[in-house]
């Protein structure tokens, strides 16, 4: 499994030291048993390793196969409008993760 860590991406194999770890925006590929990848789209949320096994609890996940490419493109536009707008009611921060989780199922879709 290789995890978007909250400070930089994070690999884990089998037999793997425990482990508690911050996620962040980015793609989560898993290797299944029969050697082929899963890519998910992922949003914050905490990876924890114990006893050979990986639990991911994340804000958001998405399978690449179930991202909508044309609403992942038309979020893309959306937030990109808000953060060039600044407009006083605007929340910046919740515009820029937006726009992150945007780019984010793009580009995992793509793989």
């Amino acid at each position: 499994m290789v995890a978007p860590g909250a400070e930089g991406y994070l690999g884990v194999l089998a037999h793997h030291a425990p482990l508690v770890a911050a996620l962040g925006v980015g793609a989560l590929t898993v290797r299944r048993e029969d050697d082929k990848q899963v890519h998910i789209a992922v949003h914050r949320g905490v990876l924890e390793v114990s006893g050979n096994a990986a639990t991911v609890l994340a804000d958001t996940a998405e399978l690449a196969s179930e991202i909508d490419e044309e609403r992942a493109r038309r979020a893309l536009q959306r937030a990109r409008l808000r953060l060039e707008a600044r407009a006083a009611d605007t929340d910046l921060e919740r515009a820029g993760l937006a726009l992150a989780r945007a780019l984010n199922r793009l580009k995992v879709k793509q793989r």
